[in-house]
């Protein structure tokens, strides 16, 4: 009898994975948000490779207009997840979008933005020399009048990598006052910055309205096959390796949810290796893809300038760009709690965050809206199902959720150290530190 008992729970435990891959998600009736931007592509290609389909889920992937929108129907349950800014998740957390809170347990990507002038601005500076690419910031201190530039969402990295770039050039970009009703950011600001949505970028251009912005692709290389402005630097040289968008949702339907969250973050892993794997093999088809009405709605052509890892500046101006966008290699997927505090220490750098917070705030913080649990929990079940290898992921085991400080890039060559929030904010002439 012995025996046979321990040879029955031997067996139970042999099914034991067998049935938590079977094992039905709590909603498999799924609606997402994303916004019509390339990095995006990791939702549309899990949806048309059936990746979502391989987990049981039925996926309706729906564009929104802005980030606000996408974030408040996410936040108010009309969005089960979405593309999301990796910002948006940290304020909430940082309690400035109310009592609901977000939290992220999959990075979809790293980088993916660039800088861009009007051709006007860049005719200016061209008449003084040649600029070089990248692009200094303080070479627009030749202008004589105060530019206008356009960014995504005032928690958005665009925000953030166009007030790091202007700053690191001696301008400044502006600070937010939320204590005294003062939400513009352009308070003692050299720079005037505002929100444009990212697909409106080019026609603000045209226009006039802004001298330049900061956006995710394909926006920067619509505006320059249309001649309206040039891309002088990309946001991988500004603040390399960073995490850009986030599968966002709302915490309370995540611990609703915890084997439907899991299962999108497999088939998301899944989508973001597709996307990187074989050097870029399947990004021309992936840009073919997305460029749908439904999805970016942009040309093809357009799309595969960034997303075949290759990207122009100026006119003619074409370099190799293999890490442009990033779905899956350098960890990308995996939410570090490092870069969740480099968005924190950004924030309060210009006042979003009101009042100077302890080194300990900056990784409570974090650690609230990056779910590192959940995302080790999907990526041992792919490797248990043999999609993957262990060392296709950090190491679990010995990983604190800290990249080594010298696998970020910044474009002023300052060293950041997560550990140490107040440290870095402590050295910059331009923001405020305590």
């Amino acid at each position: 009898m012995k025996k046979n008992t321990t040879l029955w729970l031997s067996s139970l435990l042999l099914l034991l994975p067998l049935c938590s891959q079977s094992a039905e998600a709590e909603k498999s009736q799924l609606k997402l948000g994303f916004v019509k931007l390339t990095d995006m592509a990791p939702l549309a290609v899990a949806l048309e490779q059936g990746f979502f389909d391989d987990e049981g889920l039925s996926v309706q992937l729906e564009a929104q207009p802005n980030w606000k929108v996408l974030q408040d129907r996410v936040l108010d349950g009309q969005l089960d997840a979405a593309h999301m800014l990796a910002g948006q998740v940290l304020a909430s957390q940082a309690g400035l979008t109310g009592n609901e809170k977000l939290q992220t347990a999959l990075v979809l990507d790293l980088h993916g933005n660039a800088c861009t002038l009007s051709s006007q601005v860049w005719q200016q500076l061209s008449a003084k020399g040649q600029p070089t690419i990248p692009l200094h910031a303080a070479t627009l201190q030749s202008i004589p009048q105060q530019l206008k530039f356009g960014m995504v969402f005032p928690v958005s990295s665009h925000n953030y990598e166009l007030r790091y770039w202007l700053a690191a050039g001696g301008l400044h970009p502006g600070f937010y006052a939320p204590k005294t009703g003062d939400n513009s950011g352009q308070l003692d600001a050299d720079v005037l910055i505002s929100v444009v949505p990212p697909p409106q970028m080019p026609a603000a251009l045209e226009a006039g309205t802004v001298a330049g912005f900061c956006v995710g692709e394909p926006w920067n290389q619509q505006a320059a096959a249309r001649k309206l402005g040039v891309p002088v630097i990309s946001n991988s040289d500004i603040r390399g390796f960073m995490a850009e968008k986030v599968l966002g949702v709302n915490a309370r339907w995540a611990a609703k949810h915890p084997l439907t969250q899991q299962k999108l973050v497999k088939a998301l892993i899944r989508a973001g290796h597709w996307l990187d794997e074989k050097n870029n093999a399947n990004r021309a088809a992936a840009a073919e893809l997305i460029s749908a009405p439904h999805y970016v709605g942009a040309d093809a052509a357009i799309i595969k300038r960034s997303m075949t890892g290759q990207f122009e500046y100026a006119p003619g101006d074409v370099r190799k760009a293999a890490d442009f966008n990033v779905f899956f290699r350098h960890h990308a997927t995996y939410p570090f709690y490092s870069d969740a505090i480099w968005y924190l220490t950004q924030m309060r750098r210009w006042g979003q965050i009101s009042d100077a917070k302890p080194d300990s705030w900056y990784l409570d913080t974090a650690k609230a809206a990056f779910n590192t649990a959940a995302y080790q929990q999907a990526a041992q079940a792919l490797i248990a199902e043999g999609k993957f290898k262990a060392s296709d992921f950090p190491d679990f085991a010995k990983g604190s959720g800290f990249k080594a400080p010298g696998q970020y890039k910044f474009a002023d060559g300052k060293p950041f150290d997560a550990k140490t929030p107040n440290q870095y904010l402590h050295q910059f002439s331009i923001g405020y530190k305590d």
